[in-house]
């Protein structure tokens, strides 16, 4: 009976083993072995940055694409694009560097507070019940859901100004903390050359004056900045300037010429301050005293041109 028992328990487990063969062959699911090479040379943060759902979302993507234009790992930049493209075999564009800039200019000085919100300190929840504590309903509120988005600690309120600063040598361009915001005031954008960039830190659409009485920060709409700029790289809607970074030569001109302080300039040199030439007043003239004349003088004033007459008629004849 034990020997019975056991080559029927064996029979079983052989046939079984057979079934889970069979089925797993059926259902195999092929997965490129490259996939995990590029795994392994991603940084691993599974920020989501990329677009697609982590890391291991990313390497599939790589894998299955024909060229890997308009693929980049904010994290690894493209160092770690460039090892992706040494594993596929693919060549890998050069593209510029992105960071995070907070389009918002409204500190507690420009930005006064009219009423106090008491309940969660959760930018996702008071924009929901309201436009926030200050008249512009546009601007940050200051509860700092995109530094905790942040992975990478590259973001911070500053209690001072109640606004986020962005650490730009921590930034990865991520996108998280442009998620995270529910006013929409982050975006990214290029680091441009030696990190400089210039944007409009606002994005109130409200009238000039609605705006400007709000905020003394606001930009107005007033359209210096688009009539300022050589490379039409400035438009104005709904109020609004906008920078485009694409056409930006970064000249500054637009900075200059904006009446409330709106345009930013990053990481540039400071200005020479152009001092006017002052008018020297003019130094008059040494005159000459003239002697007085005397009576020898005018004498010989008197003979010179009979002299010179008869001189010339000398020669003449």
């Amino acid at each position: 009976m034990i020997l019975i028992a056991v080559i029927l328990l064996g029979a079983i487990g052989a046939i079984g083993a057979i079934m889970l063969y069979a089925a797993s062959k059926k259902f195999e699911v092929y997965e490129d072995p490259r996939i995990s090479q590029v795994q392994e040379v991603l940084p691993g943060a599974n920020c989501g940055g990329c677009g697609y759902p982590g890391c291991s979302g990313f390497a599939t993507a790589c894998v299955k694409a024909d060229s890997l234009d308009g693929l980049l790992c904010p994290v690894g930049g493209m160092p770690v694009m460039s090892k992706v493209a040494s594993v596929l075999g693919k060549e890998v564009s050069n593209l510029e560097p992105m960071v995070a800039v907070v389009r918002c200019n409204g500190t507690c000085e420009a930005r006064p507070r009219i009423n106090s919100y008491d309940g969660v300190k959760k930018c996702s929840i008071a924009s929901t019940l309201y436009g926030g504590e200050t008249g512009c309903s546009f601007g940050c509120l200051g509860f700092g859901d995109c530094e905790d988005a942040c992975n990478f600690d590259a973001i911070h309120v500053n209690p001072a100004t109640g606004l986020p600063e962005v650490d730009e040598d921590k930034c990865t361009s991520c996108g998280a903390c442009v998620k995270a915001c529910p006013k929409g005031i982050i975006e990214l954008r290029k680091k441009g050359p030696k990190s400089r960039r210039i944007f409009v830190s606002c994005i109130n659409k409200d009238k000039g004056a609605i705006a400007r009485k709000a905020c003394t920060n606001a930009c107005i709409g007033c359209g210096k900045c688009a009539k300022e700029c050589p490379f039409d790289a400035i438009t104005v809607e709904n109020n609004l300037a906008y920078i485009d970074f694409n056409k930006c030569r970064l000249c500054r001109k637009c900075v200059a010429v904006c009446p409330t302080g709106a345009i930013h300039e990053i990481n540039f040199p400071p200005r020479k301050e152009v001092v006017a030439d002052k008018v020297q007043p003019a130094t008059p003239k040494a005159v000459t005293p003239t002697a007085p004349k005397t009576e020898v003088n005018a004498a010989a004033e008197a003979t010179t041109p009979k002299i010179t007459e008869e001189t010339n008629q000398n020669k003449i004849q």
